[in-house]
Order: C-alpha cells, then structure tokens, then sequence
C-alpha cells in the first residue's frame, strides 16, 4: 500500500503538472502538455488542481474546473509505478467533493475510448456516457475517439444514473 497525501495545486504548479502529464500519458502516444498550458488553464476561473505526494515526490494528479453548475475534470494522471494504488481515485473524489462543494450538479470528463481501464475506473466511480468526440485524441498511430462521460449529482450527493450504453 502506498501513502500519500494530496495538496492543492495553483497556477504556480504548472511545470510539476507538466512534467506529471508527459509521464503520465507517454505510454498513449499522446501529446503532453506543457507548463505555459497548464499554468493559464490554472489560472481559468473556476480552476481547481490537486496533486498527490508520496513523501515530497509528485506521483499524480486532477485539474477540474467549474461553470455556472457543471464541472469537469479536464485531466487527471498518476505515475505508472503508483497506478492501482488508489491514487487516482483519491484524486477524482477530492475534485468532485470541490466541484460539488461549489454547485456543481453534473461533472463531465472525456476518456480516450479505447481506454478500457479508464473507462472501467470512471463507470465504477458512477460517470456514464453521455457522448462521443470523433477522432479527439491525436497518436503517433493515428486518431482516438473520446466517450464523453457524466457524473449526475443530487442535493450535493452522487446520484445515481441509467447508463445510456450496453
């Protein structure tokens, strides 16, 4: 069992961000961000990140954000050696519980779709599909479609949803 702990991330965070994001996302031949995109998204009104910590070292983190009543749950990662260790949950509760703390009464997230393990993590935790974006994320071997998940929120609780695919 890993220990950590999670901190509050600010538009100060966005080189650690970074650096998190390109290892995080290597592995899917995906683009990582850099820290000039992170800090200004951190910087959006709205913006809410957190990092979790093993000791002092970075090992994951959320950056979410909230308009009017929705969040979203722009990215979220955490180090291969630290996956399966319920870092990412952690992480994904502390932005929902901010989200909805704020008014959020739905929070939104895209996941690669042919993610399984993400999009099996994202249903166990009560997101559902919603939506698709045709060819969103860009690889090296081509094109991915994004499912567009949502998680409905009831009087400041989860609520639970009817699943809109098999």
């Amino acid at each position: 069992m890993t220990t950590f702990g999670l901190v509050a991330a600010g538009s100060g965070h966005g080189a650690v961000m970074s650096a998190l994001h390109g290892v995080c996302f290597d592995q899917a031949g995906e683009t990582p961000w850099d820290a000039q995109a992170l800090t200004a998204l951190l910087a959006m009104p709205g913006a809410r990140a957190f990092i979790a910590r093993a000791t002092e070292t970075p090992i994951g983190f959320v950056l979410a954000r909230r308009a009017a009543d929705e969040g979203e749950i722009i990215t979220i990662g955490t180090l291969p050696a630290f996956r399966r260790r319920g870092v990412a949950a952690a992480l994904l509760d502390r932005a929902i519980d901010s989200l909805v703390a704020d008014g959020a009464a739905r929070i939104y997230l895209e996941v690669a779709a042919d993610n399984a393990a993400a999009v099996g993590f994202y249903r166990a935790r009560g997101f559902t599909r919603c939506g698709a974006r045709p060819a969103y994320y860009r690889r090296a071997g081509g094109a991915i479609d994004a499912q567009i998940m949502v998680l409905e929120i009831a009087a400041g609780k989860v609520k639970p949803s009817v699943p809109s695919d098999p």
